[in-house]
């Protein structure tokens, strides 16, 4: 027996800080999908219905349940809903549907009742569209004889204008001829608009919430919005009350502040070795560049549509890619490119993490690679074969489109799912070594955790299908947007830049585990609960709008902690630097990562708090201020950290006689003035005037093409373009070189051991920590601080607040 057989087992390293977090943690959680459940119980048991057959007086079928179902699937399958939108949700450039049959059929059948005598048509049809004649007995619907004519009329309506040979409107020509299918897509249509205005059993107020605003059919604000738009306000001043009061009594202790410090010098490029899995998250940065480049020259075609419908400098843009089309691929884009740098960043700090790489981890590295190449191909495939209309295509897996933001086809959808699973296994394989020595809540958990989460919560989506209920896919369809994408993608966004300031050595992993549990505590109270501000007008009952605004309101807390942090955390690491006698190598990284800072507050918080408001959505709901919302958080939030990741990444593949600081220097403040001009100049002018013309002259007017083209506007789309040509010439192009850069001349991967979570070198210990065992040893001589327990993370666990 040897003498290493006696040594003792390694022991799992102790949670680094107190329960008292992990408890506030667990109730938030438990408390928030508690709710969520409950909700979901309700949108299943009492969403707007759909009758299994409508008919009118005399009995006979005007339509059936299966209609209004294939309806649903053709407005999908040839992307109607990334050009007009349905109760309010969808694109910006067509006419909202639900709205614009509620006027048409309130039109028409206010001309019958005229024409036949009425001596009070106005309150006739507002009592006929009211009405309620939907028996929940035999689940049939009656119309009157005036409904069942205006429904006739209106099919004759669409036939004309998806049948036209024209792209006038930005779409294809003679997108949709098929008779049989322009009835279906009626019927989808008319179900909505007569859940918008048909009052629910025992309410005065119709199954949406009496949206969209139309004074022809009495369908005003209820006392609901009212109520929960002022006590949202109250949540919200009441909440930055609490958050201030707490701030100034815990904040020497929570935050990016970290006194005991050591000096530090930075490791740098070139002298820090990287794994093989690392050198091959160059390929994946240099993809991510590409698709970001592809993403925002599609954002330009789309802007163009709303200056010049059928002119795109000369040529006709919508007869090879339509504004639907195009508007597809940019959303999509948008999430996949993101979705693939935090994909590739969680690679690249695996191996620190864990300080070894396991063989042939480079080899699942480029597989995943492939498997993202596949997927975007597909996606972009079958999106475009489904918006064309082939008709082998329909009805296809592998090509009818899905959901607004969910627009892959399912069979893409599933192989995304699966691949993100794949790459947390990956992952796993890559820290489990490490894992295996930590307390379950400490950081490398943490960080698996987060990174699970993503498709965990991705995958929720699956529940949303082309032929469920409308509602019912709205709820699950807002888990993705908002939950994953505004809460656990969050989440694996702290996770990430935490654990990168522990590996450079610039805060201790309590304090970093501390910001971690206060992020998920503080997105998750208003987050969480917070995804139902999407479903006001949805057909869900009226608690969904309730507990939407209330919560939703406090989702600006957090993001206002951020705000008030930044400051410090920018003093932090200037003082580190000032205290460092090697550059600080990530510079531009930590830009990125201060804009992300930036735009959370700017185009999360006060433009998302700008339209949550429910008496605000109720009039501009699918209007330019959702769009500056939209862009201000995706891109000034998941854009700018997706990029900042890649750089810190790239900063170790590339080189430093090849880094290109100026390039990088370029693309941070071209991207950001560019996506400023974008929203300040364009998207947040255009989104008042639209709202002020909603409130003022109508909702459906300020949802048509006329308005939407009127000269004042088309004025403010052209004033957007030198933002959009900054943003793509100075910011995107110079990151595509950069990650070229990393792929053509990346160094040779030559290990596969590092020092764990270290970046840095120590200089010069405090006389706390030469106490505690994190001193140089030797005379003063530096060493690599790659103690995987600090003594700072189990003598003196940190107590909460």
């Amino acid at each position: 027996m040897t003498e290493q057989s006696f040594l003792p087992a390694p022991t799992r390293a102790e949670l680094a800080i107190s329960k008292g977090w992990v408890q506030g943690v667990a109730l938030v959680m438990v408390f928030g999908f508690l709710i969520m459940g409950i909700l979901a119980a309700r949108t299943y048991a009492d969403s707007m219905p759909l009758p299994q057959r409508v008919v009118g007086p005399d009995g006979q079928t005007v339509f059936t349940e299966q209609q209004v179902t294939a309806g649903q699937q053709i407005f999908l399958r040839r992307g109607l809903q990334q050009y007009g939108s349905i109760m309010g949700h969808g694109g910006y450039l067509g006419p909202d549907y639900t709205a614009e049959y509620l006027r048409l059929s309130a039109d028409d059948v206010g001309q019958q009742l005229r024409d036949s005598g009425s001596p009070d048509p106005t309150a006739d049809l507002v009592e006929m569209m009211r009405t309620n004649r939907f028996d929940e007995e035999t689940a049939t619907l009656q119309f009157t004889a005036e409904q069942v004519a205006a429904y006739n009329r209106i099919r004759d309506y669409y036939a004309d204008f998806f049948g036209t040979n024209t792209t006038e409107h930005g779409l294809l020509p003679e997108l949709i001829t098929d008779p049989q299918e322009i009835t279906d897509l009626t019927a989808f249509f008319s179900w909505t608009a007569w859940a918008s205005a048909a009052e629910r059993a025992g309410h005065d107020y119709s199954y949406t919430n009496n949206w969209p605003p139309e004074e022809r059919v009495g369908n005003r604000p209820t006392a609901d919005i009212l109520v929960w738009s002022a006590m949202s306000l109250i949540a919200l001043l009441a909440g930055l009350g609490a958050l201030f009061a707490l701030y100034g009594r815990w904040s020497r202790k929570i935050g990016w502040h970290s006194t005991e410090t050591p000096s530090l010098a930075f490791r740098q490029p070139g002298e820090v070795e990287i794994t093989p899995s690392q050198k091959a998250t160059a390929w994946f940065f240099l993809v991510v560049a590409v698709l970001f480049l592809a993403q925002a020259v599609l954002g330009g075609a789309i802007e163009h549509y709303r200056a010049e419908l059928s002119n795109f400098f000369g040529f006709d843009l919508a007869q090879v890619l339509p504004f639907n089309l195009a508007r597809t691929w940019h959303v999509q884009l948008s999430l996949l490119w993101t979705a693939a740098s935090f994909l590739a960043a969680g690679i690249f700090l695996a191996p620190i993490i864990s300080g070894r790489e396991p063989r042939r981890q480079s080899w699942l590295t480029y597989g995943l690679l492939g498997a993202l190449f596949i997927v975007v191909v597909g996606t972009l495939t079958g999106t475009a074969l489904s918006t064309f209309g082939v008709d082998w295509a329909k009805g296809s897996i592998f090509f009818d489109q899905q959901w607004e933001y969910l627009d892959l086809p399912r069979f893409w959808q599933i192989l995304l799912v699966i691949g993100l699973f794949l790459w947390m296994a990956i992952i796993y394989r890559a820290i489990r070594s490490r894992l295996k020595t930590e307390s379950k809540l400490n950081m490398p958990w943490l960080f698996f955790y987060a990174g699970l989460a993503i498709p965990a919560f991705y995958a929720v989506g699956m529940l949303a299908g082309t032929q469920t209920h409308l509602t019912v896919a709205e709820f699950w369809r807002f888990w993705v947007v908002h939950l994953w994408v505004e809460d656990f993608l969050e989440l694996f966004t702290t996770v990430m830049v935490a654990y990168i300031f522990v590996m450079l050595g610039v805060v201790r992993r309590r304090i970093a585990i501390q910001l971690i549990f206060l992020d998920v505590i503080l997105y998750s109270v208003g987050g969480v609960i917070g995804t139902m501000h999407h479903l006001y007008f949805s057909g869900t009952p009226v608690e969904h709008m309730a507990l939407g605004a209330f919560f939703s309101a406090m989702e600006v807390i957090p993001l206002t902690f951020l705000t008030v942090e930044a400051w410090t955390f920018l003093q932090l690491g200037s003082r580190q630097q000032s205290r460092s006698s090697a550059p600080f190598p990530h510079r531009w990284a930590v830009m990125f990562l201060v804009a992300v800072g930036f735009w959370n507050f700017v185009g999360a918080g006060i433009f998302g708090f700008l339209i949550n408001l429910p008496i605000v959505s109720y009039y501009q709901i699918g209007t330019a201020l959702t769009a500056n919302h939209a862009h201000g958080a995706m891109m000034g939030v998941y854009g700018m950290l997706a990029v900042g990741l890649a750089l810190f990444a790239l900063r170790y593949v590339i080189p430093p006689n090849r880094w290109p600081d100026k390039l990088a220097k370029l693309s941070f403040w071209s991207l950001n003035i560019g996506l400023a001009w974008m929203v300040f100049a364009t998207l947040l002018p255009l989104g008042v005037l639209q709202l002020w013309h909603s409130v003022n002259d109508g909702y459906y007017e300020a949802r048509t093409l006329g308005y939407i083209t009127q000269s004042g506007n088309v004025v403010l789309e052209w004033l957007r373009m030198p933002g959009d040509f900054l943003f793509i010439l100075g910011g995107v192009l110079p990151f595509v070189w950069i990650a070229w850069l990393g792929v053509r001349y990346g160094i040779k991967a030559t290990t596969h051991t590092m020092p764990a979570e270290t970046l840095f070198v120590e200089e010069h210990a405090h006389a706390e920590e030469d106490r505690t065992g994190l001193a140089p040893t030797g005379g003063g001589a530096s060493r690599y601080a790659s103690d995987r327990r600090l003594p700072d993370d189990t003598e003196n666990p940190g107590g909460s607040p």
